[in-house]
């Protein structure tokens, strides 16, 4: 029954869409009924959902029977379910998919024209290197004399380049036959996701949005009124695909077995940092965690993407500095023998 993954946009469309039918009163089986009527994409795997919820199956485990879903719909559903929270969990699915869709898209406008001028100079460069500074090289020879300095620098570099040339275009020719592999074969984009996930899934903006993520599904347990074990349990689910944020939430529900307060358990994690620790502190004390929790998770995931926009908003002018850096060097690359040649003449 496993289908092809709906994409941030479609997921948000499909969560959001739940949610509101939720809210007018459809039961669960008969919005996926009407979703499959109207949707453009899944709309054959939401009727498979809704044969699945007519027969008693819970949306959570149909959502992962089908495969359509992301794991994080999936676990998210799974806490809505136990605490009695499902249509304010699927709204706030929608809001974060949609709020992921403008990044990607805003990313997407921010580096594709600074990257092609970055393509384009270093092509530029290359064929200066290696076939337009040669030939002012022939001229100086026959002249008695040789290019020197930074222009000889640049010649011995173009030579070294051209020797380097077939093996360069032979990678490049790899990666791109790699990229087309991950973009367009689902197997291959799977293990190569794995790996990444494996390796860089819990450094950096990702880490942040772990820990955003694992505070916001503990808050919904704490609200839900389940036991703080088991809402750990659950909000460590979320972090299943990144096995580094999954081990740190592992640590915390070991220490909440052992009766560490849940403070000490999150600072245990690294999950949240020392003054969050103690607000979480003072709100048990204060018979408020719930609330606390709810303001803490909506903090760090606003972190999270704050982090996040100032990396997006920071990588256009590197590549605008790159490439003006790029142009300097053409300029010196072509000027410099233009004036020695001209000198020697005069």
């Amino acid at each position: 029954m496993k289908q092809k993954q709906l994409n941030q946009a479609e997921t948000a469309q499909g969560c959001s869409s739940l949610a509101l039918l939720l809210h007018g009163g459809l039961g669960l089986a008969d919005s996926f009924w009407l979703l499959a009527q109207e949707a453009e994409a899944g709309a054959e795997c939401y009727s498979q959902i809704g044969q699945l919820l007519d027969e008693g199956t819970t949306l959570s485990a149909a959502m992962a029977e089908s495969g359509i879903f992301p794991e994080y719909v999936t676990a998210m559903t799974r806490i809505g379910e136990q605490t009695g929270r499902l249509e304010e969990t699927l709204a706030a699915l929608g809001d974060y998919y949609l709020e992921n869709t403008r990044t990607v898209r805003l990313l997407q406008q921010t580096l594709t024209y600074p990257c092609s001028i970055l393509a384009l100079m270093l092509v530029v460069i290359v064929l200066l290197l290696t076939k337009v500074l040669p030939v002012f090289d022939g001229v100086y020879a026959s002249l008695g004399s040789r290019l020197t300095g930074f222009s000889g620098a640049l010649l011995e570099a173009g030579k070294l380049l051209q020797g380097l040339l077939p093996g360069l275009l032979a990678v490049l020719v790899a990666a791109v036959v790699l990229a087309l592999a991950v973009c367009l074969c689902a197997p291959v984009r799977e293990k190569a996701l794995a790996w990444w996930q494996k390796q860089f899934g819990d450094r950096g903006i990702c880490r942040k949005f772990n820990n955003a993520r694992f505070v916001r599904g503990l808050s919904m347990g704490v609200s839900g009124g389940l036991p703080l074990l088991e809402a750990a349990q659950l909000a460590g689910q979320l972090l299943a695909s990144a096995p580094g944020g999954a081990q740190r939430a592992a640590l915390c529900c070991r220490a909440l077995e052992e009766n560490v307060p849940l403070a000490e358990a999150l600072q245990t994690g690294s999950l949240l940092p020392a003054w969050a620790c103690r607000m979480v502190s003072v709100g048990i004390r204060g018979g408020n965690a719930d609330r606390v929790m709810e303001d803490l998770a909506e903090k760090k995931m606003e972190e999270a993407r704050d982090a996040l926009d100032a990396l997006v908003s920071g990588v256009e002018p590197a590549m605008v500095l790159t490439a003006s850096a790029l142009v300097g060097l053409i300029l010196l690359a072509v000027m410099l023998p233009l004036v020695n040649i001209m000198s020697t003449i005069g």
